[in-house]
């Protein structure tokens, strides 16, 4: 098992991008969970079967089709027996 977190640039909020990506990681039998950020980025963690993660953070690339995908982030993390994929609340500030 491997874990993949990723932050993704470009007009990805506000087309679907989440709910799509809860829909391809399960398709693909990944765990994890997906976030907006307050920068207008959406956020990513994805666990599960090598090729089965390393296909989420392709699909993530380029997202849903209503996407514009500018730049893709991923960084390598310890996988943290996640169960399911979830839709994570935005983390907005308060008082930005």
């Amino acid at each position: 098992m491997i874990r993949r977190r990723v932050v993704v640039s470009g007009d990805v909020q506000g087309v679907f991008f989440r709910d799509t990506c809860r829909r391809v990681a399960t398709e693909h039998g990944v765990t994890g969970w997906v976030r907006n950020l307050p920068d207008g980025t959406v956020e990513a963690a994805f666990e599960g079967a090598p090729d089965a993660v390393s296909r989420a953070v392709d699909w993530a690339s380029h997202g849903p089709r209503t996407a514009l995908v500018d730049t893709v982030d991923v960084y390598d993390e310890v996988p943290e027996g996640l169960a399911g994929f979830e839709i994570r609340p935005s983390p907005w500030r308060a008082n930005p």
